[in-house]
């Protein structure tokens, strides 16, 4: 349905009326400021006012290209009769920030949802794509809740290296590995540098930011088909403008984020990541973004669908073989759902169509081994497994399709790294007599302890192990690891170990058992033992004692939860302010 088979809204009806549409000193004042900036009245008085916030900068490789895309944002807002305004905001680069651009991600959602409801703006065009970008946006523009349209990044283009295909963050931990393991050495890495990176956009594998990208349009939040769209293809422009072309309409509807960001919506959202085989990051995100649309999302929601939704994506790392172009030409997003609607909410709406059923009418898979047949899948139950025990009391996560699959039912002796510094300078320690039956733990690296949850719980295995041709081990953290990652790492262990969560009580030596078809991780430590040992610990010194990260400390909340701050998480109303 279009404006036009609907009652338009007229000019003081919206928001940003307040601003420019009173017969007062402010709004004089608001209309003077806007000559200053060069714009004629006719220009934007009446029409709708569209925030581009915009991730663009020179270090975020991932954006590099934004600043190019958000012009035609504009094209896309003025051909609609609208009035846009391009906002910077904060860039979370994946590669430069540290100690973990998650550290930053509720900087950004609160940077948007104090932007969005400060300025005279009736809707919103959300610009990100690296990793933490996407749910930062969209969880403060969820706090806001205007009409809204995110745009994706996009992948980059494929690397290529002496005729083998790269994927970006899965082919620098394997031929990492292998520099390690004397297989290659320094004249490859050298040519691997230049070739694994090759255009803007985020990581062409099925890792976090694909993820969440691909969540996002599976929430409805982008127009058909965008979460995919190489960044340099041509299509990534056309789908930028088609994005400003219909904030507009949504704003004329008044068709706001939270007739969008529904319960059903967030199961399907879940349901796509799943069966994409996607980034163990999305839980985290997911259950924060739909924490601010005010849904209930849980761990065992997670798990609950994973039992019925199969794999299809065989796109690395959980997959063997393509990359993201291949599956935008496969039919993208689109043609994934079109192969599980029957586990899909068909009717809520879309930023694009009045139904999801309408938006996968005619939707198609072009290639049958990219986007697999359902009696084909890449393995027959969702990438993500939860699992519990008296070392994971509120929980941990698995990605177990991208692990060795014999360590999936696997008990050994524990080796404990109390930090990733630590870890880094004794790995490689002949006295700790590492094998690769051992189960390498890290702690203190949570939300808390990171400080951040970097992306610490790919563990590195010693030198020694990788030259005799291992490639895996169980490791266990209170991390994250990248989605761009493999292995069979347990992760986000809730609570962590620096607030004294059952990590911390684990000693080198002590047998833990993981078990993936169970759902179990468990300490083969008695219930006395580990109480003694609770009496005897104590808790680390704060991170910490000013500034951001003091409020970081003080506020964020557990893995399990979804790492948000808790007075942001908390239900509540905020006014709009009194622009006269």
């Amino acid at each position: 349905m279009s404006v036009s088979d609907e009652r338009r809204r007229r000019p003081e009806e919206l928001r940003s009326h307040q601003w420019y549409g009173t017969d007062g000193l402010r709004s004089f004042s608001h209309r003077a400021r806007t000559r200053q900036l060069g714009y004629l009245p006719e220009e934007h008085l009446g029409k709708p006012v569209v925030a581009i916030l915009n991730t663009w900068s020179d270090i975020n490789p991932c954006h590099v290209h934004l600043r190019d895309r958000a012009q035609a944002v504009k094209r896309g807002v003025w051909q609609a009769g609208g009035f846009p305004l391009e906002f910077p905001v904060s860039t979370l680069s994946e590669t430069f920030q540290k100690p973990t651009p998650m550290l930053y991600r509720n900087l950004l959602a609160m940077e948007t949802e104090e932007l969005l409801r400060s300025y005279p703006v009736d809707g919103a065009v959300l610009m990100g794509g690296c990793d933490k970008s996407t749910p930062a946006l969209l969880m403060g523009a969820a706090s806001v809740d205007l009409p809204t349209v995110f745009v994706p990044a996009g992948p980059m283009l494929p690397g290529h290296w002496r005729g083998e295909t790269l994927g970006s963050g899965t082919d620098m931990w394997k031929y990492w590995d292998d520099k390690r393991a004397g297989v290659i050495g320094d004249c490859e890495m050298q040519e691997l540098e230049s070739g694994l990176a090759r255009s803007p956009g985020h990581c062409m594998t099925m890792g976090t930011a694909s993820t969440l990208t691909a969540a996002a349009e599976a929430l409805g939040v982008t127009v058909p088909g965008a979460s995919s769209i190489p960044a340099v293809d041509s299509g990534h422009d056309r789908m930028a403008a088609a994005a400003g072309l219909r904030i507009v309409e949504l704003v004329h509807r008044d068709r706001k984020l939270s007739d969008i960001l529904t319960a059903e919506a967030f199961e399907d959202a879940v349901t796509t990541v799943l069966g994409l085989g996607g980034s163990t990051n999305a839980v985290i995100h997911l259950i924060a973004m739909a924490g601010r649309a005010g849904v209930s999302l849980t761990l065992d929601d997670f798990d609950r669908i994973a039992r019925t939704v199969p794999v299809l994506a065989n796109v690395r790392p959980g997959g063997q073989t393509y990359l993201m172009e291949d599956f935008h030409f496969a039919g993208g997003l689109p043609g994934f759902l079109s192969r599980i609607e029957d586990l899909l909410h068909l009717d809520r709406p879309t930023v694009s169509h009045d139904t999801l059923r309408e938006q996968l009418a005619g939707a198609q898979v072009h290639h049958d081994d990219v986007i697999r047949p359902r009696d084909k899948p890449v393995a027959e139950e969702g990438g993500l497994a939860v699992l519990r025990g008296n070392l994971c009391p509120d929980g941990a996560v698995i990605k177990h399709i991208a692990a060795e699959p014999h360590l999936l039912r696997h008990t050994g002796p524990a080796v404990v790294f109390d930090d990733y510094r630590t870890m880094q300078r004794t790995i490689n320690d002949p006295d700790l007599g590492i094998t690769a039956d051992h189960v390498l733990v890290l702690r203190n690296s949570g939300p808390k302890g990171g400080p951040g949850m970097p992306e610490y719980g790919m563990l590195p295995l010693p030198d020694h192990l990788l030259k005799q041709g291992v490639r895996d081990m169980v490791r266990i953290s209170d991390a994250r690891m990248s989605g761009t990652s493999y292995g069979t790492c347990v992760l986000h262990i809730a609570p962590e170990s620096y607030v004294g969560g059952p990590l911390a009580l684990v000693r080198t030596g002590d047998l833990i058992t993981l078990d993936v078809e169970r759902r179990l991780l468990r300490l083969e430590v008695d219930d006395e033992e580990l109480e003694r040992r609770r009496a005897q610990w104590t808790p680390p010194p704060a991170r910490y004692e000013r500034g951001y990260g003091a409020l970081y400390n003080e506020q964020i909340t557990q893995a399990d939860t979804g790492c948000d701050f808790e007075f942001l998480a908390r239900p509540g109303t905020v006014q709009d302010p009194y622009a006269g």
